[in-house]
This record gives C-alpha cells, sequence and structure tokens, in this order.
C-alpha cells in the first residue's frame, strides 16, 4: 500500500486542510495518508485552540488514517528543527513513502536544487549565516538573508524568490531533512490556494487560515458559528464538544498564572539557563516584569517585542520557560539524533492495517502510551500536557495524566 505523508497542526482543521488531504493522495496516487501532527504546543511558540487527541480526531474524520504526534522538543521550533523532528517521524515509521507540503508557488525543482546545495551549509554560507545571527537576527530570517546572498553571489539570484514566503521556507527545510537522514521518501509539493500562511484575514467563502479562524473566534464578538463556512462539520462538532467540556478554545492567557510565577520565581540568571533565552533577554524580561500595568500574557509580548525579538521567537521564549525546557534538553546535537520513539495518536480501520506494518518495519519503537517507554522526549510531552491541562475550565489532576491514561483514538 502506498502512503504519503502530510505534516501538519490543525488548529483548526479547515478546508483548506480538507483539500490539501485530498490533493496529496490524488499527485502521489497513495492509498493511505499519515499525519505528523503537533502536539499541545505549536511552532509559533503558542498553545494548540483544542488538544492533540480532539486534534487528532479531526484529522481521522478528514481523511487521515494515521496520526502520528511531534514531540514538544521539534513542535515548538524554529522551522529548521521543527521540520527535521517531523521528517524525522515520517521517515522512521517505515511506511512512508512520500512526503506531500503546500508551498506558494507549487513547484518543487528550484526548492530541490537550493536543498543539494544548503544541505550541509556549504563553507561559503557560513560566515553568512553567522554574520547574521550575530546581529541579533532570528534564525529563520537569518537563514533566509544569508541562504539570498549566497545564492546572489552565485548567479542564482532567480531562486532567491523561493524563500521569501514562509510556506516555501519550511518546504526548504524539510526537503533538506530528507537528505541528511538520508530517507528515501519522495517529496510533492501543492500550491497553496486562496489563503496565505498565516494571512489573518477573510477574502473568500470557504477558505480562511487557522490564523484568521483563530482571530475570528477569540475576538470579542467571535462565536462557534462564525467558524462554520471555513471548517469541515466533523471539525465544528469536535470544537464544540471541546468547549462545552471546558477544553477549548485553549490560548496563552489561559497559562497566565503559572507563567508568571515561573517569571517571578526566577533570577535573570536562572532564566538564562532556559531555551531560547539569549543575548541578554533575560535582564529585559526581569526589568519590564515590574512596569506592566496587569499580569497578561499579550502585554508582555509587546512590552518585550523589538527588531531583535520578534513576536514568535518571545512566545518560543516564555513557552520554555512555562514548560520548563532548559538549554541542555534541546542542544543540536540531541536534536540532530532525531526521535527514538514513534507515538501513535490515533487511526482508522486503514490505519489499523498500517500501524501493523509499521510495528514490523519501524526504525524506533512504536509507543501508544507514555508509560510504556522510557525517553527524555516523551517525559518532555507528558510533562507539557499536565502544563496544557492547567488551562481546562474544570481542570482536575486526573487530566494531567491523559498521556498515561488515554489510549490512541480508533474511528
Amino acid at each position: 500500500m502506498s502512503t504519503v505523508g502530510v505534516i501538519v497542526e490543525y488548529n483548526p482543521l479547515h478546508n483548506g486542510h480538507l483539500y490539501h488531504l485530498q490533493q496529496s493522495k490524488k499527485i502521489t496516487r497513495a492509498e493511505n495518508v499519515v499525519a505528523v501532527m503537533s502536539g499541545n504546543f505549536l511552532q509559533r511558540g503558542e498553545p494548540a485552540l483544542a488538544d492533540k487527541w480532539a486534534r487528532t480526531e479531526m484529522a481521522l474524520r478528514s481523511g487521515c488514517d494515521l496520526v502520528l504526534e511531534l514531540p514538544v522538543a521539534y513542535s515548538s521550533q524554529p522551522a529548521q528543527w521543527f521540520a527535521y523532528g517531523a521528517v524525522s517521524v515520517l521517515d522512521a515509521s517505515g511506511v512512508v513513502d512520500s512526503l506531500c507540503f503546500g508551498s506558494e508557488s507549487g513547484e518543487l525543482e528550484s526548492l530541490l536544487e537550493l536543498a543539494s546545495l544548503l544541505t550541509e551549509e556549504p563553507e561559503a554560507f557560513t560566515p553568512l549565516l553567522a554574520e547574521r545571527l550575530k546581529a541579533g537576527q532570528p534564525y529563520p530570517s537569518a537563514f533566509t538573508s544569508a541562504a539570498e546572498a549566497y545564492l546572489r553571489e552565485r548567479g542564482m539570484a532567480e531562486h532567491a524568490y523561493s524563500l521569501s514566503q514562509p510556506n516555501h521556507t519550511l518546504g526548504l527545510h524539510y526537503l533538506i531533512a530528507l537528505r541528511k537522514l538520508g530517507s528515501t521518501i519522495k517529496p510533492f509539493t501543492l500550491r497553496r490556494e486562496k489563503s496565505g500562511y498565516g494571512q489573518t484575514d477573510i477574502t473568500d467563502a470557504k477558505i480562511a487560515s487557522a490564523t484568521a479562524l483563530r482571530k475570528l473566534l477569540l475576538g470579542q464578538s467571535g462565536s462557534l458559528d462564525q467558524l462554520a463556512a471555513y471548517v469541515p462539520a466533523s471539525t465544528l462538532d469536535i470544537l464544540r464538544r471541546e468547549t462545552v467540556a471546558g477544553r477549548a478554545p485553549i490560548h496563552w492567557e489561559s497559562f497566565s498564572r503559572p507563567l508568571f510565577h515561573e517569571l517571578h520565581r526566577q533570577t535573570a540568571a536562572g532564566l538564562a539557563e532556559f531555551a531560547e533565552v539569549s543575548e541578554g533577554l533575560e535582564h529585559r524580561i526581569r526589568g519590564i516584569m515590574t512596569e506592566l500595568p496587569e499580569y497578561s500574557v499579550a502585554a508582555l509580548l509587546q512590552s518585550l517585542k523589538t527588531k531583535r525579538y520578534t513576536h514568535t521567537k518571545l512566545q518560543r521564549t516564555l513557552l520554555r520557560v512555562l514548560l520548563g525546557h532548559r538549554k541542555e534538553l534541546l542542544t543540536s546535537e540531541r536534536l540532530a539524533a532525531g526521535v527514538d520513539y514513534v507515538r501513535v495518536l490515533g487511526f482508522t480501520e486503514r490505519g489499523q492495517r498500517l500501524l501493523r506494518d509499521m510495528r514490523r518495519n519501524a526504525k524506533v519503537p512504536v509507543v501508544s502510551s507514555a508509560a510504556k517507554h522510557n525517553s527524555p522526549y516523551l517525559a518532555m510531552e507528558a510533562q507539557a500536557t499536565g502544563v496544557y491541562s492547567l488551562a481546562f475550565r474544570d481542570a482536575k489532576p486526573s487530566d494531567a495524566l491523559r498521556d498515561f491514561t488515554l489510549s490512541p483514538l480508533r474511528l
């Protein structure tokens, strides 16, 4: 059985995602779809709107056959490590033949050429990147700028357009990861239609970005009914159920008290030990804390933001503090080793057959419960679930143990 892999967050799953799933199967001629999905905390350093089990159900009801978890060690990283971790999961599963990702152009060849050039970070590229990082640019923009300069120096400026848009950059990192892992997975790309990545306004009758939908839902007059035209009926039903249960919608302000508790508890030296805290950011955080008019994560982010410290960078930083992720847990060497297990979040009947194949062919242990495998990354995941559960309206201590007590969802 041929199987295509997709890398997703589904925050929430919307009609554009449904189109991507349908077209991914079509262009790859795959019979099955395996999704690698971020858990409860996402690539921009944000909490998911609904937890990973609710979003797994969205995926299975919309055409995915098997949902695997992207560990939090990778899911809340910049593009380089987010992509590497996700591709590592697909490759380690042993059942995925192809990968299909969205891009602004839908054109793969130039990205493949760039990936070939940049896989080993050529000698001439390294100082260009180091120069920009030293100047305080966040890694994504530093990488893009350095790559564009590298291409211009080699008379290949026509390829630089590929790096000017976020889906191209993320897609490039998927391709680099495939090469670094020596994976046999074949890449494909689809052109993103009608709504751009991170687009905050809605310009189509049926397609809107997840960012725009979250903005609509979390606004002062937001309601789930306003999402109806832009998401599958199953997504809306799941969001309604989770909202009634007090498990959605979750957002950064849901974690205001535990975050500020930790920020007050830490000295500047203590903050400096957390991943993402660099270049004196610990002193800026400590200085601004006493100036805030209220305990608001949004106000803190706005006060901290500078040209050097982008909103996304700061969200990831605060997330590391919230989750207790210290630098030694997330070194480049540890991340480059890839995943040491594959976690199953859910499957359909067709996915169950894939799961049997995966248990035979996977390169690493296949895990259904956090209680059945010992891994630093899985321990981090279980801790993150415990923190996430604090945002539930009627949170109970047992909610913090869902990684240990919930079995994979079966449809």
